[in-house]
């Protein structure tokens, strides 16, 4: 959600221009500050910053995305396994037109990712498909050594300083060219191109990584607890921190997605578990394409249907406590991710109240809780909430 002053807002961000009730409520009677998520020579990506808010210090403990995104998919790493994200983008000119190949659907992305694995794949390398362009590759015995790109960091840019370096590469480089005319000659793509759709017309690997065991929930801090996100990336960092995934119908990650169900489930999961991680990636997805108007609309529709109604069951009760944040900066001028400290406000049973009044980036420096490093929040909140 976080996000830079826009002048087609007054000056405003989309934090101070939205209408967030809820958001205001509990930084106006609870506590809060800023945090930073993506610690030094670190990347500012949704990896390092959740497992940061899930209470991991990335500079000691980090593995490349993928690892998790094979989690969730039920994918378990064997020793030697080098997981990749395998985005379905689109590429024109040789540029990177759209890193989402237009948020194609789960069906039609899982079409074209079988037809990839029965052509490409082999004894050491397969191919699996995800959630819409969210895909994924296995390559035992491989490498994790080479450098790679998020295909979001280059949106209109030309995509050849970005592909793959170093050692594994070519190997990596032979997949993505020969996805190409696989994919364009694939009838779900023709059908794309026939209704004035983006195709997917290439593999974009990246985000590799091997297996990581990381301390459980549980063991940290003696709860039990769930994850709810149609992002496998954030379900699998969960999972590897012994979170429970929950499914919920209709999630998408990305604007039509079922905010409301993401609500009652975590709502509905509390009757039996002490903590829900519940992440919501329609305000990302709108900064990477750059529209105004979509991401206010994402950051009020995430504030009354997933914030509001876990807001009215903590104020009715004594033994509940809600924290709300970002995971990082996506700015709709950069249409990627930053790395400025983010806005996070928790509010509970007897929380000692700041000076924060509404939840904005700006604000935010009134909050009580100063120069917190990512991984120390939960602590902080889960602390705080304890002590009470």
């Amino acid at each position: 959600m976080g996000d830079y002053p826009r002048a087609d807002l007054g000056g405003k961000t989309v934090l101070e221009a939205a209408f967030i009730p809820n958001m205001d409520w509990i930084a106006k009677y609870g506590r809060g500050g800023l945090a930073q998520t993506i610690p030094p020579r670190m990347h500012s990506g949704s990896d390092v910053a959740n497992m940061e808010l899930m209470g991991f210090d990335t500079m000691e403990q980090f593995t490349g995305r993928a690892v998790f995104e094979a989690l969730s998919m039920g994918r378990t790493l064997r020793k030697n396994d080098v997981a990749f994200r395998a985005n379905l983008v689109t590429l024109e000119n040789s540029r990177m037109k759209d890193y989402a190949a237009g948020h194609i659907t789960t069906q039609e992305s899982a079409e074209l990712m079988k037809m990839i694995d029965e052509a490409l794949g082999t004894e050491t390398v397969r191919f699996y498909p995800g959630v819409s362009y969210r895909n994924l590759m296995i390559w035992s015995g491989g490498t994790d050594g080479m450098i790679t790109y998020p295909p979001h960091d280059i949106i209109g840019q030309e995509y050849g300083p970005y592909l793959p370096k170093g050692e594994g590469s070519v190997d990596i480089l032979s997949v993505m060219e020969r996805s190409k005319p696989l994919l364009e000659n694939a009838l779900v793509n023709r059908k794309r191109q026939a209704s004035g759709k983006n195709p997917a017309n290439s593999l974009w690997l990246w985000g590799q990584g091997m297996s990581l065991e990381l301390d459980s929930v549980e063991k940290r801090y003696g709860l039990t607890g769930g994850v709810i996100s149609a992002v496998d990336l954030i379900k699998g960092i969960g999972i590897s921190a012994g979170l429970k995934s929950v499914f919920v119908p209709g999630a998408t990650g990305y604007i039509d997605t079922n905010y409301r169900g993401k609500a009652e489930a975590a709502l509905n999961s509390l009757k039996t578990m002490d903590f829900m991680y519940v992440h919501v990636e329609a305000p990302d997805e709108a900064g990477h394409i750059g529209n105004t108007e979509i991401k206010l609309r994402a950051v009020e529709d995430f504030d009354r249907e997933v914030v509001g109604p876990v807001l009215k069951e903590v104020r009715d009760r004594y033994d509940l406590s809600v924290l709300v944040t970002c995971d990082h900066f996506t700015p709709l001028e950069k249409r990627t991710h930053t790395r400025e400290p983010v806005p996070f406000a928790w509010y509970g049973p007897k929380v000692r109240r700041d000076s924060m009044e509404v939840f904005s980036e700006n604000e935010a420096l009134r909050g009580a809780v100063k120069d917190l490093k990512g991984h120390e929040l939960l602590n902080k909140f889960i602390g705080d909430f304890i002590a009470l």
